[in-house]
């Protein structure tokens, strides 16, 4: 699986930390920036990365800003995104078991590289339970329909 990964200015540090493990487990992914620590606007960034998601050009993504709060906000206003801020690996698994996250959000300023790691490695290798967690998933992808349609 490919996947997409990006960051605000908050999240570059754990993002070029987490880069070259995501590498050594044998992950591709396309690196959307951003590439300095140079001050960007966190919505302009997960947004990108949740249309793209969105659309099927990836399966998956990260994002990170420095809580992954602003992010994951951001990211789940794009339709057919489920963006999960996890801090926890316990959360990165049952977030894909249970909800089928297509997008991990993570905090630069708040986890550190290790539970990064462990963090991501689990959520990119947790497949979704399907079952019951089916049928609530829907319920989500039905409510976005109904309000793009009743806007």
């Amino acid at each position: 699986m490919k996947f997409i990964i990006g960051c605000d200015h908050g999240g570059f540090d754990l993002k070029q930390a987490l880069m070259p493990c995501l590498k050594e487990l044998g992950y591709e992914f396309e690196d959307v920036g951003c590439y300095t620590t140079d001050s960007v606007d966190y919505p302009d960034i997960a947004i990108a990365i949740a249309k793209r998601i969105a659309s099927g050009e990836f399966e998956r993504g990260i994002v990170i800003c420095g809580t992954g709060i602003g992010v994951s906000i951001a990211a789940n206003k794009v339709k057919g995104i489920r963006c999960s801020l996890c801090g926890d690996i316990l959360s990165a698994k049952l977030t894909r078991e249970h909800n089928n996250a297509n997008l991990l959000a993570l905090g630069g300023r708040i986890i550190g590289v290790e539970t990064a790691k462990a963090i991501a490695q689990t959520w990119l290798t947790t497949e979704f339970a399907g079952g019951r967690h089916e049928r609530r998933v829907n319920k989500i992808t039905q409510y976005e329909t109904e309000e793009e349609t009743n806007g």
